[in-house]
């Protein structure tokens, strides 16, 4: 190759790094002020570096099949900052790709007629809901990067807000908590400022005021007191699961409604978004956002199911260690969970088999499930074993997917990757519910084997704030609009 072609390349990178660095603050501009929340292909546009926005973009190419570069998409930024543009989540890698496949030269005629509902409508105060606060009850893994989610959010399109954290007993343990937001080991490193209010004992990052509140029950607690009104209380601590100890947050002043991080009993209604949120009534005010494998799973067996039918099934889950486990052997009082976390695979049982119905009532009795703890601290793997009604094979299968997980209503709850090379480890911070792994789809017939990854702490944690969005009448338009 000669030394001009090599230069060429070089000098294309840098064009590209050029616009997507002019491209950063008017995406921020379209969340801030128009609460606007910019994606490609589901993939987050806001506080992204410059070498992920390229990355994003070159990820079009992988799933679509065609080239979208930042030369693209900026002209397309550029006009919608001009658009007066009303809340919404918009697409703009599928409104790329879209406007290059018609051909037309009129980008902004394409946006105002592509983005018709919600054109010249930021002053409309009906669109998209107020503000409503949110209380962590519990610090947990959970609670931690549901903080860190939420307070990403906050300078727009989201309208939660995280005014309080709720963690047990007293002392001076401020400087602990907030190191343990700041740093993470498996998570890495907060993005953005936290500073410790040692005289009013509140935690402040990226300018979000938090309040840490010392409390062994929710009967100590006064949220009002701290000017927090009408809150959703999250309980990360899986102490109570059922709606009679539930409901306990539900007589602290200032709490309106419960959300469990874990699976409900009895006859609270266990959500996954994407499935069976719309079931959540006004009126609802314990509920449950399941667990990390039943978030994984349903999306995938609803779309499956849809599709070709499920006679039966068998689930096995490949569980990293928890926190519920031993580091080293001791006493645990669960089969097996006693001995070493970090030295052994632990065969245990899980119920996010019998749990689907919950979500998918058409599944009731169909599937079984069982569960391997392995050392690996996060993410984790979802094997599911089908007889389907249907046959298909596995080109048709993947495909399908592969559609489902672009262009379907459950794109942010399935992600589809096609890679010989990935790894659990390459999934930490991946948003959806769950990722299928095209490379590992077996199918013969009317029986298929799906391998499903997931981020049984990130992945979730996005899972239970859209439930949390839904719960306080957060309601975005998604464009472009998907049909299936």
């Amino acid at each position: 190759m000669s030394q001009e072609k090599l230069e060429t390349y070089f000098q294309d990178w840098q064009e590209n790094e050029a616009l997507a660095e002019e491209m950063i603050p008017l995406l921020g501009r379209l969340y801030r002020k128009y609460n606007v929340v910019p994606s490609l292909y589901g993939r987050s546009l806001i506080n992204r570096s410059v070498i992920r926005i390229l990355k994003n973009h070159r990820y079009v190419k992988k799933v679509e099949g065609i080239e979208l570069s930042v030369r693209d998409t900026l002209p397309m930024v550029k006009a919608m900052t001009e658009l007066e543009l009303g809340p919404a989540h918009i697409d703009i890698g599928k409104l790329g790709v879209a406007f290059k496949r018609s051909e037309q030269d009129d980008i902004r005629a394409f946006l105002e007629t592509e983005l018709a509902d919600i054109v010249g409508r930021h002053a409309d105060t009906g669109m998209g809901g107020e503000p409503k606060d949110v209380v962590l009850y519990g610090f947990g893994r959970i609670g931690r990067l549901l903080a860190r989610i939420l307070i990403e959010k906050a300078g727009g399109g989201n309208l939660l807000r995280l005014r309080a954290i709720v963690v047990r007993g007293g002392g001076d343990d401020l400087e602990k908590r907030a190191s343990l937001l700041r740093r993470d080991s498996v998570h890495g490193p907060f993005a953005g400022t936290i500073r410790v209010d040692h005289e009013n004992e509140a935690i402040i990052a990226n300018g979000n005021y938090i309040q840490i509140i010392h409390a062994d029950s929710p009967s100590e607690i006064d949220y009002t007191a701290y000017g927090i009104q009408s809150a959703l209380v999250v309980d990360n601590t899986g102490k109570w699961r059922d709606a009679e100890g539930l409901s306990q947050h539900l007589a602290s002043k200032g709490a309106a409604k419960v959300l469990l991080t874990a699976p409900g009993k009895g006859d609270v209604k266990n959500i996954v978004h994407g499935i069976n949120h719309d079931e959540i009534a006004d009126d609802d005010r314990v509920l449950s956002a399941a667990s990390c494998t039943t978030n994984a799973i349903v999306p995938i067996l609803k779309a499956v199911n849809d599709e070709f039918g499920i006679a039966h099934g068998h689930v096995e889950t490949v569980h990293a260690y928890t926190n519920d486990q031993n580091l080293i052997d001791n006493y645990h009082k669960g089969d097996r969970r006693g001995r070493s976390a970090a030295l052994n695979m632990v065969l245990t049982e899980t119920g996010a088999a019998k749990a689907v119905a919950k979500a998918l009532p058409e599944l009731s009795g169909k599937l079984s499930g069982n569960a391997i703890r392995v050392p690996t601290p996060d993410v984790s793997m979802a094997i599911l074993n089908l007889t389907l009604d249907k046959a298909t094979d596995r080109e048709a299968l993947n495909e399908y997917l592969r559609n489902m997980a672009l262009h379907s209503r459950m794109q942010k709850q399935i992600d589809y990757v096609d890679s010989p090379e990935v790894v659990s480890s390459d999934f930490v911070g991946n948003r959806h519910a769950g990722i299928i792994d095209a490379q590992a789809t077996i199918a013969d017939d009317r029986q298929v084997v799906l391998y499903v990854w997931y981020d049984n702490e990130f992945g979730y944690s996005c899972q239970v704030v859209r439930i949390l969005q839904h719960m306080s009448n957060v309601r975005f338009v998604y464009l472009p609009r998907e049909t299936r």
